[in-house]
């Protein structure tokens, strides 16, 4: 097995050429150093007549033997720690293969969105074995694969706005498509960021296939073992409340629409909701609407142009991002101070200059996707 960095190892078989996330003792979070690894690989296998297929895993820590295993959480998203000190550029980590500055974030995200892009549109079948944790930016890996592989194992979201973000990565385009498009659904996952199983994500179309943790290592060593057309899909519990409470218009009627429900199940995502920020709660609700009728290129730059905003305010200026990734993981109080602090005080001006982007067409930095 060939290494291309630290944290990405890469070999090829038979034909098959097999990518494995490893930085186990971080749930395989991305680092800008690994989104260039993997897309060095992918670029040099897509163009490699020999190989017919490329497989995704990420590996697991084993606290007990003091080493990896080769499947487990395939990857917790972005190193959002790292997001935050490149704001602040006051590195503290010196395995870092790159500057913590403003330019590097930047860089961060586009290569992450373009890396995410050809997955989606990559001419060979990739498989991905979404085995334990698939959040953010592991979600993004992954969701463009011919063959999304679930397992009893799996915890699937996409948390961004309990962080004060939104969920990118092309979140607005896949999570607006799950369960055939129904409305509301995908807003619901979004705005809460609820963890489903690997069975619920096959149901929800964000998977394609459920095995058995103890088969994926079969699997791994011969993919045309997974058979999708086989798979029988569960009913979507609670399907009618999605669609009751969070097809309203605005985040301000979904709110009051929990409000009025004595249901458990709306009063534990109205909990939710409460905890998130509320001007990126409803800049997230239009992301979602506005992705629905979007191509995923599209896409992919209306994020690009979002997350240029969530940071840019910083550090003259509040973000509503960065002080949630203070809060959850820099000085761990769990007390974001959001801006504003209620949910009756956003207005649309500012979740619309969200949407409006900081570059000409010529000088997006997603313009050639």
């Amino acid at each position: 097995m060939n290494s291309t960095g630290n944290h990405v190892l890469t070999s090829i078989e038979g034909g098959i050429a097999r990518l494995t996330l490893h930085r186990p003792k971080a749930l395989n979070a991305l680092s800008l150093a690994m989104i260039r690894d993997i897309s060095k690989a992918l670029f040099a296998w897509r163009d490699d007549v020999a190989i017919t297929h490329v497989l995704l895993r990420g590996a697991k820590w084993n606290k007990a033997s003091e080493a990896s295993e080769p499947f487990g959480a395939f990857c917790a998203g972005g190193d959002i720690r790292y997001f935050h000190e490149a704001v602040y550029s006051k590195p503290s980590d010196a395995n870092y293969d790159e500057a913590l500055n403003r330019d590097s974030l930047e860089a961060f995200f586009t290569e992450e969105y373009t890396l995410n892009h050809l997955v989606h549109h990559y001419p060979k079948p990739v498989i991905a074995f979404m085995d334990g944790v698939v959040m953010g930016g592991g979600m993004g890996l992954t969701q463009g694969a011919s063959t999304r592989i679930v397992t009893e194992r799996t915890k699937m979201a996409m948390p961004e706005t309990a962080i004060g973000l939104f969920p990118d990565v092309g979140g607005g385009y896949f999570l607006s498509r799950c369960a055939n498009s129904t409305v509301g659904v995908g807003e619901y996952l979004a705005l809460t960021g609820q963890m489903l199983s690997g069975q619920e994500a096959v149901s929800m179309g964000l998977a394609d296939v459920f095995v058995e943790s103890k088969d994926l290592s079969m699997i791994w060593n011969d993919p045309m073992l997974v058979t999708p057309s086989k798979q029988s899909k569960q009913v979507i519990a609670n399907l009618d409340l999605m669609q009751k409470h969070f097809a309203h218009a605005t985040i301000q009627e979904i709110v009051q629409s929990l409000q009025l429900s004595d249901s458990d199940w709306a009063k534990a995502a109205l909990a939710k909701l409460q905890k998130n920020s509320p001007l990126m709660l409803a800049v997230t609700l239009a992301q979602v609407r506005k992705a629905r009728q979007m191509s995923l290129a599209d896409d992919f730059c209306m994020e690009r142009d979002m997350v240029f905003h969530s940071f840019a305010g910083t550090p003259n200026k509040h973000s509503d991002t960065v002080e949630g990734i203070r809060s959850l993981v820099i000085d761990k109080d769990h007390a974001p101070k959001w801006q504003p602090a209620r949910i009756d005080d956003v207005t649309a001006a500012m979740v619309n200059a969200f949407f409006v982007s900081p570059w000409t067409a010529d000088e997006h930095p997603l313009r050639n996707l």
